[in-house]
């Protein structure tokens, strides 16, 4: 089999009620692709079929647990075959407490997979039972018994692409107010306050990303003076944002038109945020208007 570059699965395993729901939803966000509930022996059909030629699936996770009920027993001799493939394979455990876990199924009023008709602490007991020898071997192992949801994610974020905002991928597109307001921006910036290049004859017709229409908007100190401050701004909300599971950041910048300013200053608040080790994209709506 050709391997794909760089392709490693995930494993999501753990106690039912721990939080491997939310877990294989903040892999899912972070870009893993995900699948639930799958039979330990698919995983090498599967691993095959995302490591072909072609292939854009370089991160596969998968939730497999006691509910797959006999062909949980295939695992480990499946997961030998992927190492011996050469395919990274980490395994994400999570866990709770007995009490933890039974308040949860209570309150969600469902029965445990391994219950049967008989008490939850058995069924619970049984699959704590099951599970001892996968947690044993597990890379990752998080108690939940004490976590919220968000703070999950968070532990799952930090785990994997390490802390603060470098986990928040942030969004910056310029628009023209004339053409409405962006109904799905967390901050929103005028930049109408600076002169328009659309009244300089020679600039008129190109955009902010045209040298000469930058270098007129940037070269204002009140535009250098803004920047500064905002970019300090925003580096805080962006580092608050991280810590309370906030990890897509959407700004958008406005001009009249959304030809000239906005578009300037979009590209350069982009390569500020960046020698900051942040992640950003950068887009213009109404470029192409012209």
């Amino acid at each position: 089999m050709q391997l794909a570059d760089g392709f490693e699965v995930m494993l999501i395993t753990g106690m039912s009620g721990a939080g491997r729901s939310h877990a294989a939803n903040a892999l899912e966000d972070m870009g893993w692709y995900v699948i639930d509930n799958l039979p330990p022996k698919l995983l090498i059909p599967l691993v095959d079929m995302m490591t072909s030629s072609g292939s854009k699936v370089h991160k596969l996770a998968a939730v497999i647990d006691v509910r797959s009920r006999g062909y949980f027993d295939d695992l480990f001799a499946v997961l030998a075959h992927i190492d011996e493939l050469g395919v990274k394979t980490r395994i994400l455990f999570l866990d709770a407490s007995d009490s933890v876990l039974i308040k949860r199924y209570e309150s969600v009023r469902r029965p445990h997979p391994l219950q049967r008709g008989g008490r939850l602490i058995d069924g619970i007991l049984e699959e704590r039972e099951l599970l001892s020898h996968l947690k044993d071997c597990a890379d990752i192992i998080i108690d939940t018994s004490t976590l919220s949801i968000h703070q999950l994610s968070t532990k799952l974020y930090e785990g994997l692409l390490g802390k603060g905002s470098s986990t928040v991928a942030v969004h910056i597109f310029s628009f023209g107010f004339k053409y409405g307001m962006p109904m799905d921006a967390d901050f929103v910036v005028d930049m109408r306050f600076l002169p328009n290049p659309f009244w300089v004859p020679a600039l008129r017709d190109l955009t902010g990303k045209d040298k000469a229409v930058s270098d007129y908007v940037l070269s204002n100190p009140a535009a250098v003076a803004f920047l500064d401050s905002y970019e300090k701004a925003l580096l805080t909300a962006i580092d608050g944002f991280a810590k309370e599971d906030k990890h897509y950041v959407t700004i958008a910048v406005g001009c009249t038109g959304g030809q000239h300013r906005s578009v300037a200053t979009s590209i350069e608040l982009a390569r500020r945020l960046r020698l900051h080790g942040l992640q950003v994209t950068v887009s213009a709506r109404e470029l192409q208007r012209r």
